[in-house]
């Protein structure tokens, strides 16, 4: 899950000023290390382990010379994050500068045949054999174009690949399998990159190759190559998002702007009420649902779970993306196998979407237009959140939240759940303008080393995803449970030093829950619920609670009852002196 960015611009002046604005809008994709390569008479490459602004001032990338150029930002797969195994990477002769984002199954045994060949290697990466390949077959006399082909013919696993050679000095090449990858045109050149973020200040057409298509970048245009070599008829799309919706604008961070942000992407994604009412007309009658999805969006398909069971009484199964081979052959005509996925290219929901276009009808929840899997499902809905950077994912999970309500409530007919979703918007600005007093709440109390978070029913996904917010950013150890399990084990681990949050809304479940509550504190344990304001009963038997509008029921308590939770996991992170947009080994976009 790397970022990377090429440029050849149309005019002979320095790219690296450009480039180097490019990657750095990429960096929350991975930011152990930094590297760029620009052509000026020959390859020049700076690299470092580090971020971007440490590495800059040591290396000073905008000064590097050459018309064209190419950068990446790297989250460490293969080899740890060193200066040797920074990207770009080149081969052992210094003509062929490649950057990969991706996971190469067998450059083991590719590496061990290049050395029989007598080449010399100085990382320990997988992509080191990418540059070596195409070295290999340029010298039997391929050009840049078809070694790039022939030596992805050996590769297994996932990639994408753009690369430039001191033999073709005037283009750059891309290509991709299972890795997301855009091309990209406007005033000044023409780009590449693995996201749209990287290119919005220079470039709003976006083209999207297909899997084993070849994009070829001159300063006189692009051509795309099938994977014979054939041009193939290209069409762009153009993106509206502008560059400030992927900047900060003033916020110290961008994941407490995209807290706040929330309220818009519900109001935006409701927006989509009439084309989700066309997608279920056209899916037709199914006997069952399956979810299949990875990290926050398998919580927000617990939700889909729960109401479309409860609603329109289909069953409905959730599955986690890798693990979708002991389910796969169970389905069939009559089974709606829908993924969710922020980007869109989540590698182990894109394997399992393309099983099941075998068996079944498919549906894409996503947030990216045009991405791998809108590319590749039967239907699409898609989210209306707007770029994200912040690693942790927060609007975009409330957006697939929505898109997933206005579809269990249109396919139920619920007129009543399509109402509340109306308001929505307003109760999340009601918990974001408490956010002062949530921070002031966060500052005074330490939650040690464990934390639990408790709720039943729909607060159950709001307890698994508050506590993947708490672990992702602040490194606290910290656990979602079904309440009704806590007697079966997790009581084990209960006393007087251990935070546990209560997700309690108004509803069916809250007298059990309310049990539950009072088992922890039997215990001890420092207690800190998320309830409808007024509450005394919660307010007695707890340490610190945060008043929720008591108009929100337990069935859309998933949409609001959440963002104290992430605020919580914001102010404690920030106490800790970590970064939450960077939070350690994670990044943007699993494509691994």
């Amino acid at each position: 899950m790397c970022g990377i960015v090429g440029c050849i611009l149309k005019e002979n002046k320095d790219v690296a000023t450009i480039l180097f604005e490019c990657i750095s809008m990429l960096e929350y994709r991975g930011y152990d290390s930094i590297g760029m390569a620009t052509y000026d008479n020959e390859i020049n490459i700076r690299k470092a382990k580090g971020d971007i602004e440490t590495v800059n001032g040591k290396v000073n990338f905008k000064n590097m010379k050459g018309h064209l150029g190419i950068a990446h930002t790297r989250w460490a797969s293969t080899g740890k994050p060193t200066d040797e195994n920074a990207h770009p990477q080149l081969d052992d002769g210094g003509s062929v500068a490649v950057v990969h984002n991706g996971t190469l199954e067998n450059y083991s045994q590719i590496k061990e045949e290049l050395i029989g060949k007598g080449h010399k290697f100085k990382s320990t990466t997988d992509t080191e054999v990418i540059p070596n390949l195409i070295r290999e077959y340029m010298d039997e006399g391929l050009d840049l174009e078809d070694a790039l082909r022939k030596a992805t013919g050996k590769l297994k696993g996932s990639y994408a690949i753009v690369a430039f050679a001191k033999d073709e000095q005037d283009k750059i090449v891309a290509t991709r399998k299972g890795s997301p990858l855009i091309v990209s045109y406007g005033k000044e050149g023409y780009f590449v990159a693995s996201d749209t973020p990287a290119v919005l200040n220079h470039a709003r057409n976006v083209i999207r190759p297909k899997e084993g298509e070849i994009a070829i970048l001159t300063k006189n245009g692009i051509e795309i190559h099938d994977k014979n070599g054939k041009s193939v008829k290209w069409k762009s799309e153009y993106i509206d998002w502008t560059p400030e919706m992927a900047q900060k604008e003033g916020y110290d961070h961008f994941m407490i702007k995209e807290i706040i942000e929330q309220s818009d992407a519900v109001e935006n994604t409701l927006g989509q009420k009439e084309n989700i009412k066309r997608v279920i007309d056209e899916i037709g009658d199914v006997k069952r649902i399956c979810f299949v999805a990875c990290g926050t969006s398998y919580h927000a398909s617990i939700s889909g779970k729960y109401l479309i069971e409860s609603l329109a009484g289909i069953p409905t199964d959730v599955i986690i993306a890798s693990e979708t081979k002991y389910t796969a052959k169970t389905w069939d005509e009559d089974t709606l196998v829908a993924f969710i996925s922020q980007s869109g290219e989540t590698y182990d929901s894109l394997m399992a979407l393309k099983e099941a276009r075998k068996t079944s009808k498919t549906l894409a929840i996503v947030n990216v237009a045009g991405s791998a899997m809108s590319e590749e499902a039967e239907f699409v809905i898609q989210t209306q959140a707007g770029p994200e950077i912040g690693v942790a994912a927060t609007k975009t999970y409330i957006a697939q939240l929505t898109a997933i309500y206005l579809f269990a409530g249109l396919l139920a007919g619920d007129d009543d759940l399509i109402g509340q979703l109306e308001k929505v918007p307003a109760y999340i600005n009601e918990v974001t303008s408490e956010r002062d007093y949530i921070k002031e709440l966060s500052s005074r109390y330490d939650l040690a080393d464990d934390a639990f978070y408790l709720g039943r029913g729909f607060s159950y996904p709001i307890a698994l995803e508050g506590a993947l917010k708490l672990k992702e950013i602040t490194y606290i150890h910290a656990e979602g449970y079904a309440a009704g399990e806590l007697k079966h084990g997790p009581l084990a681990l209960i006393d007087e030093d251990v935070p546990v949050f209560v997700i309690i809304p108004p509803g069916e479940d809250y007298d059990k829950t309310m049990t539950n509550l009072e088992e922890v504190r039997a215990r001890d344990a420092i207690i800190l619920s998320v309830a409808a304001k007024g509450d005394e009963r919660i307010a007695e038997n707890s340490r610190m609670v945060f008043e929720i509008n008591p108009e929100v029921t337990d069935i859309i308590a998933p949409l609001v009852y959440i963002v104290p939770l992430q605020l919580i996991s914001y102010y404690v992170t920030l106490d800790k002196g970590y970064d939450p947009d960077k939070p350690r080994n994670l990044a943007k976009v699993i494509t691994v």
